[in-house]
């Protein structure tokens, strides 16, 4: 008898949590007990940071408006969370110094009574019917981006390298508030690749989990001790050596296996970064992301890809003929700081906007900053974008904030957007081609389609003033079917 096939698992989506966070709510409505409260925070958490994580390649608001209504709620429960914990870390410890434990139960209970009403209330203001709307939407979002691997890794990356540099500064200075920030970076971590990185959480997964456990239980129990002091639990000295005693020990214990786990050669974090992308599928990959987030907004992702393709040939001639300014070593080439703008330029763009190029500007402006990257190189991208069209570099506040070298870069990669864009203001895809030549101080284009009498050939004329005066270079846009003038 042939054996029947077992039915793929139904993939878990954004629209079966939300769906999922509202029969949650429901239930931990009812008593508000551990178990219900802790299974709706999971829902809720699950919720959010896939919307954190869809954020950096969709750049729909929905997903800022669902994550921070879910907020809402997730706050309200945290307090209440960390309250029932607290009791059954009390009770674990309770043989140690009875009447300490006591005095801390007797506290912890009636905060829990406290915190439930509050969380009564902020649970009924919740619009459920909004959130389920949002659901929906999301998850045509989540069709329509698809799952981009490559710019979810460098998300993981991100994450990856704001943990590892937490996880320095606690070895350092071993404070309390280094170890829980600590816990945040490796949470984090883990959500992007619980959520989006299914290979990733095959290896790593267990490994995850377990390291922030231990953490979260370092941070329970930091809190645990600074609530028996604040409330005065101790009667005596012995009583609060005893009490400090037990919870020492647990905490140790923790921190000990955190660092056999993760100093060291062979640490975790080795495993974990071979697991990322590096060189250049990195490279590759933070381009990608730059893009995929873009064309969520991009109205006439067509026109961006033309105007990208454009800039980048106009480039290459210009730098084979020596003409863009060098960067520091290890700054992001000229060429991706352009290739960045052009495929972001249109990002803000918003039928009659005419400020569209500064909402773009900003909305880059706002990205985090991805691997290999910094601030400036951001800033340097975004200023790029933000010239593409309208008032050109002068005193403009951001522009006139960079360094003079900088200045004049983004002089040179806006007048190339800026001829670029021009070369298909009308989205219509009229001019087909470009070939870009440099000699003798003169940039020659032979446009495909270019018709030097009409209104398009006016904005091109318009548009190489930039170009021209950042050059240094006289700038002839012809048909292919021109003669070339004499020099």
């Amino acid at each position: 008898m042939a054996k029947t096939a077992t039915p793929k698992p139904v993939e878990r989506g954004i629209a079966y949590w939300m769906e999922r966070a509202i029969a949650e709510r429901e239930k931990a409505s009812k008593s508000f007990d551990a178990d219900a409260v802790h299974d709706l925070r999971v829902a809720l958490r699950r919720c959010r940071s896939m919307a954190e994580g869809f954020q950096g390649v969709d750049g729909d608001p929905t997903w800022k408006k669902m994550r921070k209504a879910g907020k809402v709620i997730f706050s309200a429960l945290g307090d209440l969370r960390d309250t029932q914990v607290l009791l059954e870390w009390i009770e674990r410890l309770r043989s140690a110094c009875p009447p300490v434990a006591e005095r801390l139960s007797s506290h912890c209970l009636q905060r829990e009574a406290e915190l439930k009403t509050t969380a009564a209330e902020v649970m009924d203001g919740f619009d459920a019917d909004r959130w389920l709307q949002w659901a929906q939407k999301l998850e045509q979002r989540v069709q329509s981006v698809g799952n981009p691997t490559e710019v979810f890794q460098v998300l993981a990356l991100e994450r990856y390298e704001a943990a590892r540099e937490l996880h320095s500064r606690a070895l350092r200075n071993r404070s309390k508030v280094a170890l829980h920030e600590l816990r945040i970076g490796i949470k984090k971590l883990r959500y992007i690749v619980e959520n989006f990185l299914p290979e990733q959480e095959r290896s790593w997964g267990k490994d995850l989990k377990y390291i922030q456990d231990l953490l979260g239980e370092v941070h329970d129990l930091d809190v645990l001790w600074d609530t028996a002091r604040q409330i005065r639990a101790f009667a005596s000295l012995q009583e609060q050596q005893l009490w400090y005693a037990a919870v020492s020990r647990e905490r140790t214990q923790r921190v000990q296996a955190y660092r056999e786990k993760m100093v060291g050669r062979s640490s975790l974090w080795q495993e974990w970064r071979s697991g990322l992308p590096s060189g250049e599928h990195l490279h590759k990959a933070v381009l990608k992301r730059f893009e995929a987030w873009a064309t969520t907004l991009d109205p006439d992702p067509p026109h961006t890809h033309t105007v990208t393709q454009f800039s980048l040939e106009i480039y290459d001639a210009l730098q084979e003929a020596g003409l863009i300014p060098a960067r520091p070593a290890g700054a992001v080439s000229p060429r991706d700081l352009l290739q960045v703008a052009a495929l972001t330029h249109a990002a803000g763009h918003a039928p009659g906007d005419k400020a569209s190029h500064k909402v773009s500007s900003r909305l880059l402006r706002n990205l985090e900053v991805p691997p290999g990257w910094s601030a400036i190189d951001l800033l340097i991208a975004a200023s790029v974008a933000r010239y593409h069209r309208g008032a050109l570099p002068s005193t403009q506040k951001r522009y006139a904030a960079l360094t003079p070298e900088d200045q004049h870069l983004v002089d040179c990669l806006g007048g190339i957007l800026r001829l670029a864009d021009s070369l298909d203001s009308r989205h219509d895809h009229a001019i087909r081609g470009i070939a870009v030549s440099q000699s003798d101080g003169r940039t020659d284009i032979i446009a495909d389609g270019y018709v030097a009498r009409s209104k398009q050939a006016e904005k091109i004329a318009a548009a190489r003033h930039l170009l021209e005066n950042a050059f240094g270079t006289a700038l002839l846009v012809r048909e292919s079917s021109e003669q070339p003038i004499a020099s």
